[in-house]
């Protein structure tokens, strides 16, 4: 598919683009959310910004997954990345916080591209010791991600305006689609394909509806008739999205993916792992600005370690993959170690430092790295190009759940009061909750890979 080495590294290149794209949006949006709520007020849409980003994305990931199959992945790819630069560039020109909740939302659409079909492409690309060091470089980049969100995110706000954080995604994202253009060839079958539209709308239906109610749990009292409505929509649209794929020709999200121990396993572990992250992602930056009172700058410092260590890990993970292939013994120890990181951040009080929280993401960001890279080289490594695709999109999927439920499931406790105490408590609440999903979560991989090693 590829010649030469200089296609290949431009290859590289432009996913290394992409993948900082979508990783470091997290980061530098989190960072920089209490100035955006400040200066354009509506502080009840605080998580919906995030959360209607993660809707979209949640949406898409599997539906671009399953098009790379059937149309391509440079196709996907690259009306992917238009779409996600086109949402960057509106809600940089937001004026109300309902116009930047709109734009995220298109911004989500196109991000479901750059999540998944980049992983794809290293699985098409590259042998498995290839693989498993690109995907180390890959998986590196939200470490570095890490690092320039936060601190960017936060000079930017306190010297220039936070409306620039979403125009910096345009220069990068246009540079992507160049590299890739001129670097990618692929061959694809000219016939007429097969799209899985009823699954795909009773997907998008079920998804949103489920969604929309977890935002809407914090407010029971009022809206118990509209959240018991939605749960009944999103679960029988479920069962329904269920019953379709078992019966369609080229079913958008595969059944029998799941029937497979390794993606099982990495899909069930990667939504666990990534509510933690995007809770941690989100509320640290809240805690040392609205409980210790602290700068956007001093927030960002306070997230860096995550990503140096979460570098390093990803590194090592690549290299001892390469030269082991124990995904089990490697993302098991990552998962250890984002445990004990949670177990830290649970005992912080008032008079917490920041040099505290940066060791605790330290050790949250070496999890990471180990945890994400092994499970991605896995699933990649678990099919063949027909189905890779698919078997990425299911596994971003349960990933990019993860954060939308965890950004829902934790706004439940979170105060409405953000600054003083009360916001402790309640913060602090969450970070217990993170500990029960980080041991749920290495329960659960040590129980189904010695499953898988038995039989």
């Amino acid at each position: 598919m590829m010649k030469g080495q200089t296609k290949e590294r431009n290859v590289v290149i432009s996913l290394l683009i992409a993948t900082f794209l979508t990783a470091i949006e997290g980061t530098i949006v989190s960072t920089a959310m209490p100035k955006i709520v400040e200066d354009l007020g509506g502080s009840h849409l605080y998580t919906w910004v995030i959360s209607v980003y993660l809707l979209a994305l949640v949406i898409t990931t599997p539906i671009f997954g399953k098009l790379a199959d059937l149309y391509g992945r440079k196709l996907m790819f690259t009306i992917g990345v238009i779409i996600f630069l086109v949402g960057s560039m509106l809600s940089g020109f937001s004026q109300t916080m309902g116009q930047l909740v709109l734009f995220r939302l298109i911004q989500g659409l196109g991000a479901g591209a750059l999540t998944t079909i980049p992983f794809t492409i290293i699985g098409d690309v590259f042998t498995f010791e290839q693989r498993a060091r690109v995907q180390g470089l890959i998986s590196s980049v939200w470490g570095i991600a890490a690092i320039v969100g936060p601190l960017t995110g936060g000079f930017i706000v306190d010297t220039i305006s936070w409306h620039w954080i979403f125009f910096l995604n345009l220069p990068f994202g246009i540079i992507s689609l160049i590299l890739l253009g001129t670097a990618l060839y692929e061959q694809i079958e000219r016939k007429n394909q097969i799209i899985d539209y009823p699954g795909i709308l009773t997907f998008a239906v079920s998804m949103s509806a489920f969604l929309y109610a977890l935002t809407l749990l914090k407010d029971y009292e009022n809206a118990a008739s509209s959240i018991l409505a939605f749960f009944v929509v999103a679960f029988v649209g479920i069962g329904l999205f269920i019953w379709i794929e078992a019966r369609a020709k080229e079913p958008m999200l595969p059944l029998s993916l799941f029937k497979i121990r390794l993606i099982s396993v990495a899909n069930i572990a990667g939504f666990l792992i990534s509510f933690i992250l995007i809770t941690v992602s989100f509320y640290i930056p809240l805690w040392v600005q609205g409980v210790l009172l602290l700068n956007a700058t001093l927030s960002g410092i306070a997230m860096m370690p995550i990503s140096v260590t979460w570098l390093i890990g990803a590194v090592l993970a690549g290299r001892w993959l390469s030269k082991t292939q124990s995904f089990g013994r490697i993302a098991a120890l990552g998962i250890f170690l984002i445990l004990l990181g949670c177990i830290g951040l649970s005992f912080l009080d008032a008079h917490s430092t920041v040099p505290l929280i940066m060791a605790e993401t330290a050790i949250i960001g070496v999890g990471f790295g180990l945890s994400f890279t092994t499970f991605t080289v896995a699933v990649q490594s678990a099919v063949d190009w027909r189905l890779r695709g698919a078997a990425m999109g299911s596994n971003n999927l349960m990933r990019n759940l993860g954060q939308a439920i965890g950004i829902g499931i934790s706004g439940l406790w979170l105060s409405d009061e953000l600054k003083g105490s009360v916001l402790e408590a309640s913060l602090h609440t969450i970070f217990i909750v993170l500990v029960i999903i980080a041991m749920s979560a290495f329960i659960t991989t040590i129980v189904l890979l010695r499953k898988a090693a038995s039989q």
